[in-house]
């Protein structure tokens, strides 16, 4: 199949229309498990290569490309709104983002800047050049984080195991929440709009961390503004798709708060998981990413394994159920990619 006649699957997945195979691309498949992303990294830091563009453009093409997938995404981060807003980011080697000074009063909450046009400049930037790169032979993604995954970055200072500093705000302190979230709503709109204006094909929304809620806590304190987020996003032909983590409990809540595509994670079965979420749906998922650390025959096992729970329905694009992790190898990435592409029902 010519990539002309490939450029469309994964678009055309996400509408839920007829395609000849599953589309494929992966979550975080720019990183460091590529050698070319290691030799970057050694010149320059995290920031730095989200911040220029020609080098984030660079590194999602050329892993695109390398892995044979049916999409690029953008290569950025989810705290670079963060840092617009004024909140202090660095990468710490082995223990990832740190924002010094977290958000824990209403006044630090009312300090936060409101992100202008120049701010985050760079990421549409990335997605011009990235989409002239490709010349139309694959789709571009554009993403951000949810505002509830933002805000449990800029409360907690960083990763959490509990998130008792988010759920003791939310808890304490509703009405700073509420402000925390409206601000997020608004920076957030903007930046996604900006990366559509540039050429983004489709958009990704991580909910990373908002599985560690109650149902009752995210239909309280966070669908209304993930709804609120995802509402603000039409654009014909730009499909927005709703992702989460640990999230087997919120997956009908998830589709009540929008998105044309339910990214599910590895620990849902995928047929009864869009059974939850509702045929007039698609979905996107969900191996588990420690499978690519195993060998070849249980990953093909797997991989058949979730193509067959989706049973050939229009709307599947295969996917891990979270990111690519550092330790895996390029060729079991690849191999799992030509696995999914050359698997037909029947």
């Amino acid at each position: 199949m010519s990539a002309e006649n490939t450029a469309g699957l994964f678009l055309k997945a996400c509408r839920r229309e007829p395609v000849p195979r599953t589309p494929v691309w992966f979550m975080r498949q720019a990183g460091r498990y590529m050698r070319e992303y290691r030799d970057l990294r050694e010149r320059h830091s995290l920031l730095e290569l989200c911040q220029t563009p020609e080098l984030a453009a660079r590194i999602t093409v050329e892993a695109a490309q390398k892995l044979g997938v049916d999409a690029a995404i953008i290569f950025a981060d989810l705290l670079l709104p963060a840092q617009a807003m004024g909140m202090k980011l660095e990468f710490v080697e082995k223990e990832g983002p740190v924002i010094a000074a977290p958000l824990r009063t209403a006044d630090a909450v009312r300090k936060l800047r409101e992100v202008g046009d120049g701010e985050l400049s760079y990421v549409a930037e990335s997605i011009r050049i990235t989409r002239r790169e490709l010349a139309g032979k694959l789709p571009v993604i554009g993403f951000s984080g949810a505002p509830f995954t933002l805000a449990s970055y800029m409360i907690e200072g960083g990763a959490s195991r509990d998130f008792a500093e988010t759920k003791g705000l939310i808890y304490r302190q509703p009405q700073v929440w509420q402000e925390l979230m409206e601000k997020l709503v608004k920076v957030l709109s903007h930046y996604l709009e900006t990366q559509v204006a540039a050429g983004a094909e489709a958009l990704q929304i991580f909910d990373s961390w908002v599985g560690c809620l109650s149902p009752g806590d995210y239909r309280r304190y966070v669908l209304p503004y993930s709804q609120r987020l995802i509402g603000n996003l039409k654009h014909p032909g730009v499909p927005v798709i709703h992702f989460g983590t640990g999230t087997a409990s919120l997956l009908e809540l998830m589709r009540q708060a929008g998105g044309d595509v339910i990214g599910l994670d590895w620990r849902v079965d995928l047929g009864d998981a869009w059974r939850r979420v509702g045929y007039d749906r698609a979905v996107q998922g969900n191996l588990d990413p420690v499978v690519l650390l195993g060998p070849m025959e249980n990953i093909r096992q797997e991989v058949e394994r979730i193509l067959q729970s989706a049973q050939g329905r229009p709307g599947h694009i295969f996917n891990l159920g979270h990111g690519v992790l550092p330790t895996t190898p390029v060729e079991t990435v690849q191999a799992a990619a030509e696995m999914v592409h050359n698997f037909r029902f029947g």
